[in-house]
Order: C-alpha cells, then structure tokens, then sequence
C-alpha cells in the first residue's frame, strides 16, 4: 500500500472526505435559503427587485415636502421672502473702452514740400488751442509765389491809368497769386501783411486748426517734409466714445438713441449718461457679440482714452410681473423649482415657468400665487433635504429595509 502524502488536513484520503463534509455543512443551509427565498417571493416582487435601482434614482429625482424646524432654518441660513406683483425691468451689462470720437480728431499735413524751420509744439501729449503755431517751414515754392503776388501787385499799380483791358489782366493775375497762398493753406491776414509791407516771408507758420491734444508727432526740427506728410494729430476730448460688445441674444433690447449708463473705476461712486449713437451692422461670428458705440460728454477731461468702462443698458420691462428672489429658483437645466412655505410649516417643492430675470428678482409666468411665501435662500440645502427624504421612502421598499421618509419633523 502506497505512503500517504501529508496535507494541512491529514492524509490525502482523509483531507477529501474533510473537504467535502465541510462543504455540506456551509452550502446546504445556503441554499435551502436561497430555495426558500425564491419560493416565497412573487412575480411582481422579483420584477420589482431587479429594477430596484432605477426605483431609487427616480425617488431621489423627486422632491417632496420637507419640515424644518425654526432652529434648523436658521443654522443652515434659510430665510423667506413674498412673491409679489410689480414693474420689472431687465439691465444689460457689458465691459466697454474709452476711445477718441473719430469726428474731433484732426490730422495736420502740409500742401507743400520744404524744410522745418523751427518747432513750436514737440512732445505728444501738448494741450494746443485754435491757432497756436506747430512750426514754420522753408519753402522754395512758397518764396516764389510770395514774388510772384508782389509783382502782380506792382503790375496792377502800374497800369491804373492804362487800358481797361490791361487793368482787369491785372487784377486777374493778382487774384491767381492770391488763390495759389489761400490753396496751401497760408493765412488771408499774412498775405494782407506781405502786400503792404511788399516784403518776401522766408517761412510760413502751420497753426493747428482746432484745440485739443497731440495724440501723434512725426517731425523734428531740421527734417524735410514732402507734401501730404502727416506731421501732427490732434484730438479734442471734449467728447469721447465709448465702444463695447453686446451678445446676439441681447439685441432686442437695444436701439439707437438709447440712454446708457457708464461707470468707470477712476470715478467711483458716480454714474456717467450718455446716447447710443452707433450700432455696428455686422456680428462677430467668433463672439456672437455686436459692437455699440456710446458717445459721452468730457467737458473735465477726466475720461481718458484707453480707460475700461462698464456699460448698463435697460433692456425688456414689464410693468406688472409676478417675481421672487433670483436665490429663491433652484435650476437644474431640465427643471425651475421653488420650496413654498405652506400654512402648516411645511416646505413644499413647486415646478414653475420662468420669465425677465433682473440682477435681483426673477419673473415667475405659472406655478406660484402672488402673496405666497417661497424660500430665498440656502434653497439648495433644502432641495438637498427634501430629496434625502425621497431617497429614504424608495429604499424603504427594498427587501429588507424597513425605512420610511418621515412626513414631518418634530419642532
């Protein structure tokens, strides 16, 4: 007879047979158990069984009426308010930047050629007025012409006694020279001057045209400049723009004309009115937005081009709509729900339909009363609540569990 092999449970013989008594003792009670469970159960029960947790996520989607205690609210932070009736009106917010108004902003360039002569404005940034020099010039071509209006003055002297024919070409060649200055821009008062004194001007003065601010300087003294070089560019500020962007859907809202509010951070606290004068006609399909233009009044020059400005317009109004507290909605994307406060204390989950929403309030088109009292805040550790309760009455139906969600909690 062969040796028996050694084995944790004896001899190989011996440790089969322990095997599979033991195996006698553990799976026959399971599965009398099982055979038991599955007798007993009914069709509907098995059914309801398998399908148990699509039960339980459609419990916890479903909120229900929840009771809180006075000490409770207050821990979490809930507080009331009362949907009432009155005007509502929508406010549209965007960022805007000061920039120059386009129509005050001037550029100077000379209708001649020659060389600077001297400089009387050379920094950007210099405040000028109406008729301040820029600069004087050295022109050849203005010299000549300046000889040209002299001799034709003498001319016209000359032949006062003479033929009237030769008067009147005369005349003509005197008013010729005198278009030719006034075409480059050489002031009516300087050629006066150069008539009666019958002296040639070495240089002519550019004078700025308007008040306002170099914003761009492209010569120096000494330079050469051709005709059409754009030496200067002078703004005035007195009136700015303000440019934002507005989003597609906000469109309606807007129009020309329309009254808008600027607030800027270097002017705290203040509010600045100005006019929509300009609505850009295409849409950037990049940002679905619109560019607007707000034009404002600057007569402290305390608004800066380059500065950042929030832009508050008043869109869509109602003047009677049903509206609670923005914080009193709680959205899910699919559902609006509000927690009404009913007689008995008890908090009660309502769908309802939303309208014009505003920084502060919501309009509610149906599924709340005027004068009822809906939840304000910590709306959500409500809903929370509510569905924690949801989910314990779908877990009470499980085999096993005997857990119902209580109606109502004790004060």
């Amino acid at each position: 007879m062969p040796e028996s092999i050694d084995s944790p449970f004896g001899t190989a013989d011996g440790g089969v047979r322990r095997v599979w008594r033991w195996a006698a003792y553990v799976g026959l009670p399971v599965a009398a158990v099982v055979v038991v469970y599955a007798a007993t159960r009914g069709p509907k029960e098995a059914a309801s069984a398998t399908g148990h947790n699509h039960g339980a996520v459609n419990a916890a989607d479903t909120a229900r009426p929840v009771m809180l205690s006075p000490d409770d609210a207050r821990r979490i932070g809930v507080t009331y308010a009362v949907a009432r009736v009155g005007p509502l009106s929508t406010e549209i917010r965007t960022v805007g930047q000061v920039t120059f108004d386009e129509r005050r902003v001037t550029t100077i360039a000379p209708k001649l050629e020659g060389w600077v002569e001297r400089l009387y404005v050379n920094f950007t940034g210099q405040q000028v007025s109406a008729g301040t020099p820029l600069l004087d010039i050295y022109s050849p071509m203005l010299v000549s012409a300046q000889e040209e209006l002299l001799l034709a003055k003498q001319l016209q002297s000359d032949v006062a006694g003479g033929s009237e024919e030769a008067r009147a070409s005369a005349a003509e060649l005197l008013s010729s020279a005198r278009r030719r200055l006034g075409y480059w821009d050489i002031p009516a008062a300087d050629v006066e001057r150069m008539e009666r004194t019958g002296q040639v001007l070495r240089t002519a003065t550019l004078r700025a045209p308007q008040s306002g601010f170099v914003i761009e300087k492209n010569v120096f003294q000494g330079q050469r400049i051709m005709a059409g070089d754009a030496l200067y560019k002078i703004a005035d500020l007195s009136t700015v723009w303000v440019e934002g962007e507005v989003f597609e859907q906000d469109l309606p809202s807007i129009r020309l004309g329309q009254r808008v509010m600027a607030e800027l951070q270097s002017l705290p606290g203040q509010a600045l009115a100005g006019n929509i004068t300009f609505i850009n006609p295409t849409l950037d399909p990049e940002t679905r937005t619109v560019r607007v233009r707000v034009e404002l009044q600057n007569s402290g020059l305390q608004l800066k081009p380059g500065m950042y400005a929030t832009l508050r317009f008043t869109g869509a109004s109602r003047a009677s709509a049903l509206s609670v507290p923005r914080a009193a909605v709680l959205s899910t994307g699919e559902r609006n729900l509000v927690f009404v406060k009913r007689a008995d204390g008890m908090l009660e989950p309502r769908l309802v339909d939303l309208g014009l929403a505003t920084n502060d309030r919501i309009q509610i088109l149906r599924g709340l009363a005027a004068g009822e009292t809906v939840v304000s805040s910590a709306t959500f550790l409500v809903d929370a609540e509510s569905n924690l309760g949801s989910a314990l009455g779908g877990m009470g139906n499980m085999p096993g569990m005997d857990i119902a969600a209580p109606a109502k909690r004790p004060k």
